[in-house]
């Protein structure tokens, strides 16, 4: 499954990715609306953008889509 399937399905990924990364809050949600560009570039974990790709990329591979 390629990225756009998140995308394609935000309303129903939202609640995975609040669990995986829960200070983000309902409005970042609505602002990354299942764009990953927006997901890695979220500053609330202070982490660096490498970093956020990684935890999003071993995130997205343990998905059972």
């Amino acid at each position: 499954m390629d990225w756009n399937r998140v995308e394609g399905n935000w309303k129903q990924v939202k609640g995975k990715v609040k669990e995986q990364w829960g200070k983000l809050t309902d409005d970042d949600l609505d602002r990354i609306a299942g764009k990953r560009d927006q997901l890695e570039i979220q500053e609330r974990y202070g982490i660096e953008k490498d970093r956020a790709r990684r935890d999003i990329d071993d995130w997205y591979s343990r998905q059972g889509w």
